[in-house]
């Protein structure tokens, strides 16, 4: 029997974390208690991006778009819309649905009208676990013209013309990076797909191997004809348990249908791909320390040249590109590369994912033209700031990145731009700081990672960055000084420069970019003695306003009792017993208390 709908449920961990797995089975029992069970096909997809507003069901041919979909809505959805052809308006996603109550296309919601789907193209609307369903999208198409029509070199010089550079931070030239590998003989050599993702907030990666792994095996197996390696690695952390039996489930596939292992396609090539297990280590993102993981020793970096293209896993040529890089090669190859190349600016071609997250509206996954703003990216994509909070800052590349500030919103994308902003693209993660937000805070925060993460091989990083970590608790404690700002400042560039690997030259930024983009709140805490922010516990004082509408939830809710005031009188706060929690300022439901 033919189905009459397709009915796909997002299956991304997010999803998954919010109930996502058990809609399937009461799908199931729906419909054969309507006896349309044989009518409908059940779909589990990959994450569709609009993490904020999951679970999503997306039924088919309509495109219906349910969002933040709940157990009990099942019924609903399978009486009304799936046996009777009605609507369950109320379900829908707000933006999916038009002034006359009409449906808008999956591409005409707001979220995704700006987005250009390349890396991402299949996420969300292919079951990940059906090789054949990647097939019936071009799958594997673009390797059967690699090895059927094309040369190494001319594989190599296709990803030169295409401009696409390497999506895990540094942006180097993908095809380049091939060229040398190429060009080093040796009688082994091999490739390796990183996807060791460690920055704080980032889930670029793991969506696209848990929504479309078939598409980084064809990256990868392009990737080792072009440079004639025929063995493979996926370096993916331990934490990513769905993501890695995505994978396997993919591997496994290939094999049975021909498209990985002996003489594939009948072209004589070879190629086998294993997956290792990262501990979840942020300093085996570095590609040196990755490879020292793979052989089995402590994730260290090691000094370059050379170069991993010239002697990489066991001494041989090794290429290491990450997730999204090849996630984006079949599409190259099939599509061409003048068409890549179209997309994006004159410098930074294609599009870039992003994990959008922060003090943001629609928190999700976005892919974006290089080019495109800053500003189009937060408020026309992600929906702006909650409760029309003043934009402070946008962070971008994690750890290892900066914080640009709301002047420079409309600055494009582009890997340049964001360096010369004291920024870097880095693998994708844009956290959006709101006013309520403290910058020294944020400081401290990610330096605290980075001194967690460091592998302690230099002096500079095992070192410089603890030291760091010291003057800024001390500046958030209200006992810096000016004098603490200029040693932070200077102990930061020598650690930027000395250091051995990205993590410790990329640590400092943070400190570097905030310190001149909001100086000011800097020596707030060490002139003023202030958090602008209302942040830092030591530094502040909280208060209630002549907004207090006399509620009682805050003296409800305060842990230690310290709020006093009558129903509908205004309550005060005795700030010598107050531990400056903050839930009395987070429940108040007119934003009534402030600090100061």
């Amino acid at each position: 029997m033919i189905e009459r709908a397709h009915v796909l449920i997002c299956s991304g961990s997010n999803c998954i974390s919010r109930g996502s797995k058990s809609l399937r089975q009461e799908f199931e029992e729906n419909l054969d208690r309507l006896g349309i069970r044989d009518e409908i096909k059940l779909v589990n997809t990959g994450c569709v991006g609009l993490c904020e507003q999951g679970p999503f069901v997306i039924v088919y041919p309509e495109g219906v778009f349910y969002s933040q979909v709940k157990m009990k809505d099942i019924k609903t959805i399978c009486d009304e819309h799936l046996y009777k052809g009605r609507i369950v308006e109320k379900l829908v996603f707000d933006e999916a649905l038009t002034e006359t109550k009409e449906v808008r296309a999956f591409d005409e919601i707001k979220f995704y009208a700006k987005q250009t789907r390349v890396a991402l193209r299949n996420c969300g609307l292919i079951n990940p676990d059906d090789i054949e369903e990647y097939i019936a999208r071009d799958g594997y198409r673009a390797l059967g013209k690699v090895l059927l029509d094309m040369t190494p070199l001319s594989v190599i010089e296709e990803m030169i013309t295409s401009g696409l550079r390497g999506r895990g931070g540094g942006g180097f030239s993908t095809g380049l990076k091939w060229k040398f590998a190429y060009n080093n003989k040796a009688d082994q050599k091999y490739v390796i797909c990183n996807a060791d993702e460690g920055d704080p907030g980032a889930f670029m990666d793991r969506a696209l191997l848990e929504g479309d792994p078939h598409s980084i095996l064809e990256g990868l197996m392009i990737a080792g004809y072009a440079i004639g390696a025929d063995k493979g690695y996926i370096y993916v952390r331990i934490e990513y348990p769905t993501a890695i039996e995505k994978l396997k489930i993919a591997i496994n596939q290939a094999k049975e249908y021909g498209l990985l292992g002996k003489d594939i396609f009948g072209s004589g090539f070879n190629f086998d791909i294993e997956i290792r297990l990262g501990a979840g280590a942020f300093v085996c993102g570095e590609e040196t320390a990755l490879i020292a993981s793979i052989e089995g020793s402590r994730g260290m970096s090691r000094n370059k040249p050379p170069f991993p293209a010239e002697r990489g896993l066991w001494g041989k040529p090794t290429i290491i590109n990450n997730v999204e890089t090849l996630a984006n090669i079949p599409a190259i190859i099939f599509q061409g590369a003048e068409w890549f190349s179209r997309i994006g600016t004159e410098k930074s071609k294609g599009t870039k994912v992003f994990s959008l997250g922060g003090n943001i509206k629609n928190a999700g996954l976005v892919e974006v033209p290089m080019g495109t703003t800053l500003r189009e990216v937060i408020y026309e994509i992600g929906g702006g700031i909650p409760k029309n909070k003043a934009l402070k800052a946008v962070q971008t590349g994690g750890p290892s990145g900066g914080a640009i500030p709301e002047s420079n919103l409309d600055l494009p994308i582009e890997y340049e731009t964001l360096i010369a902003a004291g920024s870097m693209m880095g693998s994708g993660g844009m956290v959006v700081i709101d006013e309520d937000n403290c910058m020294v805070d944020i400081c401290r925060f990610y330096l605290e990672f980075t001194v967690e993460e460091s592998c302690g091989k230099c002096t500079p990083c095992r070192e410089g960055t603890k030291k760091m970590l010291e003057m800024l608790q001390i500046i958030s404690s209200g006992n810096g000084t000016l004098e603490h700002l200029d040693k932070l400042e200077e102990l930061a560039r020598m650690v930027k420069s000395s250091s051995l690997c990205g993590l410790g030259q990329a640590a400092p930024n943070p400190i570097l970019s905030m310190l001149d983009n909001f100086r000011d709140e800097f020596e707030a805490h060490v002139v003023d003695k202030k958090c602008p922010g209302g942040v830092c516990k030591p530094l502040i004082k909280l208060f209630v306003t002549d907004d207090c509408i006399g509620c009682t939830k805050c003296a409800q809710n305060c842990p230690v009792n310290c709020i006093s005031g009558s129903a509908k009188q205004l309550h005060t706060i005795d700030t010598s017993a107050c531990i400056k929690c903050g839930i009395c300022k987070n429940i108040c439901p007119v934003d009534a208390i402030v600090s100061i």
